[in-house]
């Protein structure tokens, strides 16, 4: 018994050596998907080779990318050299998106594809939808414009959602999922998949807890990523809709200052614990090796009850959000497959 003991207490030290120190969650599809991984949208490109040579030496696992992101080659180039140096395709989590202007049945393959050739890879681990609403396309692969604007096109969810499921029977993909959809629109999906959606991403951070939708996919077996769980103070006075100025960076609340102080982490590494505790996995997005370490080291420690109650109240609903995609696409919000909530005045 002893020997098995000695055993075991060796074996749980080995997962908490980088690589194997970030907790998993399990997926519908029966695979898992690392609770921590690395945001890559707005890192430059002549910063990606390093940023990903230096989070995988981390131990980062979880890459999550888009094709409208326009950086999977230079993504694909890291891991080549990575993969090179003895580093295993299947201990990655690779998670790609099908753009906007592909949210049509007949260019779902297509796009993928694509998105393999970049990455260099066989398969992606997971292959999401990036949003719910769709553009028309243009050449070479691009969003059509018309006086300089996006044109929009009604999107067939179910019929885009049949072709993601082929393409993990052709396993180019392990597992399909969502980002950005409404509890409407994912439920309309559900209820009409043979392969249902596993993941879904959405923005997610202390000013915007989307609790009910959260709520919902544990109902429905859906792990939910947040995106932006810093609530990316860089664009939030850029993004949000006039409402910036009640929305300070969330590191400098006096509240997560205070927490920060009591568990000697930091308040990034309190508000990225709070997200995972709650039950999500993150994608923080950083190129600087320090900071990439300080979101990795969250899983020595949890946060009281009490401390979570106070995370939860600064709660500030659709006024937290700073990812409308309004600043983007001039009309979205009048789009009727567009997927939030009345924008906040």
């Amino acid at each position: 018994m002893k020997g098995n003991l000695i055993i075991i207490c060796v074996s749980l030290a080995a997962n908490f050596q980088y690589g194997n120190a970030v907790e998993k969650f399990k997926l519908s599809s029966g695979h898992e998907i690392p609770a921590v991984g690395l945001g890559t949208s707005w890192i430059k490109l002549t910063e990606m080779d390093e940023a990903i040579a230096n989070a995988l030496e981390l131990g980062y696992r979880h890459i999550d990318t888009a094709f409208q992101y326009l950086n999977e080659a230079a993504i694909g180039a890291a891991l080549k050299k990575w993969f090179q140096k003895g580093g295993k395709r299947e201990d990655l989590f690779i998670t790609s998106k099908l753009p906007t202007h592909g949210n049509r049945a007949e260019s779902v393959e297509k796009y993928l594809k694509q998105s393999l050739k970049d990455l260099d890879l066989d398969y992606v681990d997971m292959y999401l939808i990036h949003k719910p609403f769709g553009f028309k396309e243009g050449e070479n692969m691009t969003e059509a414009k018309e006086n300089g604007k996006i044109i929009f096109e009604n999107v067939d969810h179910l019929a885009v959602w049949k072709k993601m499921e082929e393409q993990v029977t052709a396993g180019r993909v392990k597992s399909i999922g969502l980002s950005n959809f409404n509890q409407t629109q994912i439920l309309n999906i559900y209820n009409n998949a043979e392969i249902k959606p596993s993941n879904l991403q959405v923005e997610w951070h202390a000013f915007l807890q989307q609790r009910e939708l959260l709520e919902f996919c544990k109902k429905y077996n859906i792990v939910m990523t947040a995106y932006s769980p810093l609530g990316s103070p860089v664009w939030r006075g850029k993004f949000h809709n006039g409402t910036d100025k009640s929305l300070p960076r969330l590191t400098d609340l006096p509240e997560i200052k205070e927490i920060a102080k009591k568990y000697n982490k930091t308040a990034a590494q309190i508000l990225l614990r709070h997200t995972v505790q709650a039950g999500l996995a993150v994608i923080p997005k950083s190129s600087n090796k320090d900071r990439q370490r300080e979101n990795i080291e969250i899983f020595d420690f949890s946060l009281s009850g009490e401390d979570v109650e106070k995370i939860n109240g600064l709660n500030k609903g659709e006024m937290g959000r700073v990812f409308d995609f309004v600043y983007y696409y001039e009309g979205i919000d009048k789009n009727p497959q567009y997927p939030f909530a009345t924008r906040a005045v």
